[in-house]
């Protein structure tokens, strides 16, 4: 879908913004921010699989401490952001938060809370799955790429799939998933994945063929490329709910005649100008829901004068409050 634009403003935006997390930014002191967008996976009968997303880097953490219901269980270094956690017990609901560590000793709150349940265990079985079959890739962007695989016949028992990098894990998603994305990857560099399925015994099936892709380079690499300042407001309008936003135009030497809105990770809309684009702040609504209590992630990028897309401004989330009051963004912490 596509917007037009009459000029450069779509009136005021609700007064109400969170700040963009510059506060605190010079206090050495501070601690770090708590991990955000942390998943857990059970592995098997007997383990799970934590995962969640790396840091800011003016964070200067050095580790995270994973805790198992209150309990710390594991210490990792900084620049891992996954675990395996063993010795569960089968059919049993844990809960899992992550905490980072920053270099002067600081500790961030707890991370959000997630929890898993154990499968129940099969007595006696030595029978690993099926290998994943259809497995294919593609780049996902410069720095990230989509691993799809067939669905696994009935009566196997998978619990998890773990995707491989070379010969390192660095992936897992449950058995009803069909695909992953695998992030934090390099522009213009070449990869080979693989895929694994695992069962409630902790079988594993023999390696999935390889998939070879590399990913691509691309004026999306280039921060300066990206929208500055992002932010969004959630406001009720005659029953709809709307996010107003709110940014800064990349400085790419000329004006910037489009811009693409993506939801939740997924494209929205395209906004064009239909008048002289603004070279200052840039303000424009997009409906996004008639439910309440409903949390969008949203994110924009530019389209340059040369005909591409650059890179993706910061991503704000806002919620669609149930009496209709103006809710403003969040800044990530991911």
């Amino acid at each position: 879908m596509t917007r037009f634009r009459t000029g450069a403003t779509l009136g005021p935006l609700c007064a109400a913004l969170l700040a963009t997390g510059a506060c605190g930014a010079n206090d050495e002191r501070a601690a770090p921010s708590a991990p955000a967008r942390v998943t857990v996976q059970a592995g098997s009968a007997t383990s799970a699989h934590v995962m969640w997303h790396p840091a800011p880097a003016e964070d200067g953490v050095r580790g995270y401490d994973v805790y198992r219901s209150g309990t710390k269980v594991k210490n990792v270094p900084g620049d891992t952001t996954m675990t395996d956690v063993d010795g569960l017990t089968p059919s049993s609901r844990y809960t899992f938060t992550v905490r980072a560590k920053g270099a002067d000793g600081t500790v961030s709150p707890h991370s959000a809370t997630v929890s898993v349940a154990t499968p129940a265990t099969v007595a006696e079985d030595r029978d690993p799955p099926a290998a994943p079959t259809g497995v294919r890739g593609r780049s996902d962007g410069a720095r990230a790429a989509r691993i799809t695989w067939d669905r696994a016949p009935d009566g196997q028992g998978i619990v998890s799939y773990d995707i491989h990098q070379g010969g390192s894990r660095i992936h897992s998603v449950g058995a009803d998933a069909t695909s992953a994305q695998v992030t934090r990857l390099r522009p213009g560099t070449p990869y080979r994945f693989t895929v694994v399925a695992r069962d409630a015994a902790d079988n594993t099936s023999p390696t999935s063929r390889t998939v070879a892709l590399t990913t691509p380079h691309g004026p999306a690499d280039d921060p300066d490329t990206a929208p500055a300042d992002l932010r969004a407001t959630a406001r009720a309008d005659d029953g709809a709910y709307h996010v107003d936003l709110s940014w800064l135009p990349p400085r790419t030497g000329a004006e910037v005649p489009a811009y693409e809105i993506h939801l939740n990770g997924k494209f929205a809309t395209t906004l064009v100008w239909g008048a002289e684009a603004p070279r200052e702040r840039a303000t424009y609504s997009v409906y996004v829901s008639r439910t309440p209590g409903v949390s969008f992630r949203v994110k924009l990028r530019a389209k340059l004068p040369d005909g591409t897309w650059g890179a993706f401004s910061a991503e704000r989330t806002v919620v669609t409050t149930p009496d209709g009051r103006p809710t403003a963004s969040r800044h990530p912490r991911s």
